[in-house]
């Protein structure tokens, strides 16, 4: 039987590779997302697509009754800076909007739909001194953003053990890739391509020495693929069914800048700026469990990704141009 697939903020960076992953398999994909970052044209043919937003009736009605088999659930404000300034409006989305979905999976009777919830590693664990970091870690986010993920989690839990739904959570690293919007809620890769196409100086908060861990687009796609698709451990306490999509490796911005003005070959000089208040110094996530259970593990190398990602702002600037 073909499965039926919904994917929230499938026409955003991550959601749209997403949408694309489960298309190549031959699934029915039903794309919800209010376009205020996505844009349609990053939709394959033969895709469904509604415009809405996650936390309307009419969203929940689409939950409700759609009989969906796998629900990936990327809509979400993402923007950490945005969550320092307006802490009430992260939650509605993020907490109100999630809860809006899960409820609709509850009512519809339907607890077979297994409910991939996009987290975040970077923001969850806070600075933390264990690198790699593991998913059993202490929890303790710097950010409205990591709270309001934490906060979706525990309902995870909650809606499993108590309604028998089936949820997981992928706790992403730093994503990038093609695709990505290197304007408002943008990571640096994305940022910094632009900039270095547009032979701008690279703008570095703080000393340079923070670190991410830096996951390409497609093996994010390809994560929720593998949790939508392998059996998984029965619900239980926090972790249980929460996976690391990340690399294992700490690259800082300094690193990064570097390698991008090697993979391009244009000079990158930089700028620094006050570090930016929410965010860690430190962040890498160890990815031991997933591809224990998932059986996924990165395939995409940092050099060869963001030579990827380079080429294609490249590419889409000759097009614009």
């Amino acid at each position: 039987m073909t499965p039926s697939v919904l994917v929230t903020g499938g026409a955003g960076f991550i959601g749209s590779h997403v949408v694309r992953a489960f298309s190549e398999t031959g699934a029915r994909i039903t794309v919800l997302d209010d376009l205020s970052s996505g844009k349609v044209a990053n939709l394959p043919d033969g895709v469904a697509f509604i415009e809405d937003d996650i936390r309307s009736t009419a969203s929940a009605t689409l939950v409700r009754t759609g009989a969906f088999d796998v629900i990936c659930h990327l809509a979400a404000q993402i923007d950490v800076r945005k969550s320092v300034d307006d802490p009430a409006y992260d939650v509605a989305v993020n907490v109100g909007g999630s809860l809006n979905l899960l409820e609709a999976v509850r009512q519809s009777g339907k607890i077979s739909t297994r409910f991939i919830f996009s987290s975040t590693g970077g923001a969850l664990y806070g600075d933390v001194d264990t690198l790699p970091t593991p998913e059993s870690f202490p929890k303790d986010p710097q950010s409205p953003y990591g709270n309001a993920k934490l906060s979706v989690e525990l309902y995870l839990g909650y809606y499993a053990r108590v309604h028998g739904l089936d949820t997981v959570a992928l706790r992403y690293g730093n994503v990038y890739g093609p695709r990505q919007d290197s304007h408002g809620e943008a990571g640096v890769v994305a940022i910094f391509c632009e900039r270095v196409i547009e032979g701008r100086k690279l703008t570095v908060f703080g000393d340079g020495s923070q670190t991410r861990d830096y996951v390409y687009v497609e093996d994010v796609a390809n994560a929720n693929y593998l949790a939508a698709t392998k059996p998984l451990p029965l619900p239980g306490p926090l972790d249980s069914r929460s996976f690391n999509i990340g690399t294992g490796v700490e690259t800082s911005v300094s690193e990064l800048a570097a390698m991008l003005g090697e993979v391009s070959r244009i000079p990158t000089p930089t700028e620094h700026a006050p570090p930016r208040p929410g965010e860690v110094k430190r962040s890498c996530l160890l990815p031991d469990k997933a591809e224990t259970i998932l059986g996924w593990r990165p395939s995409t190398g940092l050099r060869e990704g963001v030579k990827e990602t380079f080429e294609w702002f490249r590419s889409a600037q000759v097009q614009r141009n």
